[in-house]
């Protein structure tokens, strides 16, 4: 610790001292009545310049941000959720010794409530009159600076709470997130959906091709994976007779950690019975619609939302998967390739997943490095080759694929979808070819899903769509840890 911060920490206890030592605890229980300081500036900003309203009190509390000391007179900035207030205090209001205290032993940092009355200054500014103040928590570490706040990007991300403290594009940032979620909530639940609680822990982490964490029940004395989707579950409600079902929830794969993809993130999963993916793509298009139109109300100064904005706007554009791999890469048929010619192909792009891949990861990894550079705006990609997928369904006019969109933006995956496959039997096949492709569960087999879809799980479709990314696509993040409140980082030792 830099030896002026120790300094400023042990005159910051010093003054802890000597508020108890004057009565006061500098960590009260709580401060009720508060108000938001939004509904003072409301209050204030009817004023005439220089007019005081004396008649009405309001107890506001927040974090005190700065001190200017003008003699008798001396003005704070306190900031809560709602915005930044200005506090006159003034020595003829608090009186002579409490306003000589209050200046003594206030910081920068510290959380304060003030109970006073609605003002206008003469130049204008809004503020709160202070009658009254109480340390509500006395800051023994002093914030960022104001103006600079963390310029270590690891460490704004590690120290969440000092990014947020200092930064209110950052606050803003997560509470529009917050909002987002609550769209796509009202969304699904309009269209008919409830929402739903499935299992994190899981004996077989299922329904993606992903690595799980594992760990272990001490009671049952077995080995048990954090879920890597929710998909499995949910059909599993499918199959009891819920019809429509969504799940907002989070999931862990022991993978990479890059600008687009996190160890854990939030996924949104819906299915729904007796509807299939082209059903799904209306569906889609109306939630993504609605995202685009509520961020720009939430943001409309913003250029990054703006423009974002209008690469949500429907209709999307359709890529089918393999004309537009072969039109990229030159490689012909490409659908027909075996896996060691795929295997070639994808070496030769760079491409590092291992060897024994099923052949379908190959032709992952060709899409990814040809085709998804070139998608700009939101777009469906559809209808892919059906050893790509094992739990969709085949094509009803093209035997080779499945009924599958992808929805893309600016060369990231947003969502995916089916036409969910039911015949348990082809379900069970495409398990067990998966598990032979490679030594490895890439899909675990769910031998209690199949069991399931034996008793019969109607026509439907479904979706997955990550949270994290669509929020970093409407509100212009370079990053999915600028989205995420507590990104996994490096330890600062490496």
């Amino acid at each position: 610790m830099p030896p002026e911060e120790s300094h400023l920490e042990a005159e910051r206890r010093s003054k802890i001292e000597r508020l108890r030592s004057r009565g006061v605890e500098p960590y009260p229980h709580a401060f009720p009545g508060r108000v938001a300081t939004a509904e003072v500036r409301s209050a204030a900003g009817r004023l005439s310049a220089g007019e005081e309203a004396t008649g009405t009190e309001f107890r506001v509390a927040g974090r005190l941000w700065s001190v200017r000391t003008h003699g008798r007179a001396s003005f704070a900035d306190l900031v809560d959720q709602s915005g930044t207030l200005q506090l006159v205090l003034r020595s003829d209001v608090l009186g002579e010794d409490a306003y000589a205290s209050w200046l003594a032993d206030l910081d920068p940092g510290d959380i304060v409530g003030a109970v006073g009355y609605a003002a206008r200054t003469r130049r204008g500014e809004s503020s709160l009159v202070a009658r009254t103040l109480f340390v509500l928590a006395k800051a023994v570490s002093p914030p960022p600076e104001k103006f600079h706040g963390l310029k270590d990007e690891e460490e704004r991300i590690r120290r969440r709470y000092l990014d947020l403290l200092s930064s209110e594009e950052t606050r803003r940032r997560f509470r529009l997130r917050s909002e987002l979620v609550r769209e796509v909530r009202r969304h699904f639940d309009a269209a008919g959906f409830i929402e739903v609680e499935t299992p994190i822990l899981l004996p077989v982490a299922g329904g993606a091709a992903a690595a799980p964490f594992v760990t272990h029940s001490r009671y049952l004395n077995e080995e048990l994976q954090l879920r890597i989707a929710l998909e499995l579950s949910l059909k599993r409600l499918l199959v009891g007779g819920l019809e429509q079902v969504y799940e907002i929830g989070r999931c862990f794969r022991n993978e990479d950690l890059d600008t687009t993809h996190s160890p854990e993130f939030t996924m949104l999963e819906a299915y729904w019975a007796y509807a299939d993916y082209h059903d799904m793509r209306r569906l889609t298009e109306g939630l993504f619609e609605r995202l685009a139109a509520r961020t720009r109300e939430w943001l409309p100064d913003s250029p990054d939302v703006r423009a974002a904005a209008e690469r949500f706007r429907p209709p999307f554009p359709t890529v089918d998967f393999v004309e537009s791999l072969e039109r990229t890469s030159g490689i012909r048929n490409v659908a027909d390739l075996d896996a060691d010619q795929l295997r070639v192909r994808a070496r030769a792009i760079g491409a590092t997943v291992p060897d024994d891949s099923p052949p379908g990861v190959f032709l992952d990894k060709l899409f990814e490095h040809y085709v998804e550079p070139t998608i700009d705006r939101v777009s469906f990609v559809v209808d892919h080759p059906a050893i790509t997928t094992p739990l969709a369904k085949r094509h009803r006019s093209d035997p080779g694929r499945v009924e599958r969109f992808e929805i893309f933006y600016r060369s990231f995956e947003l969502g995916n979808a089916y036409t969910e496959l039911n015949d348990p039997d082809e379900q069970e096949r495409r398990f067990r070819e998966q598990l032979s492709a490679r030594g490895e569960d890439s899909y675990a087999y769910d031998a209690d899903f199949v069991a399931a879809l034996r008793y019969g799980m109607p026509p439907a479709t479904g979706i997955g769509i990550g949270i994290d990314r669509v929020a970093m696509a409407l509100l212009g993040a370079s990053s999915i840890k600028e989205v995420l409140l507590f990104p996994q980082t490096r330890s600062r030792s490496e």
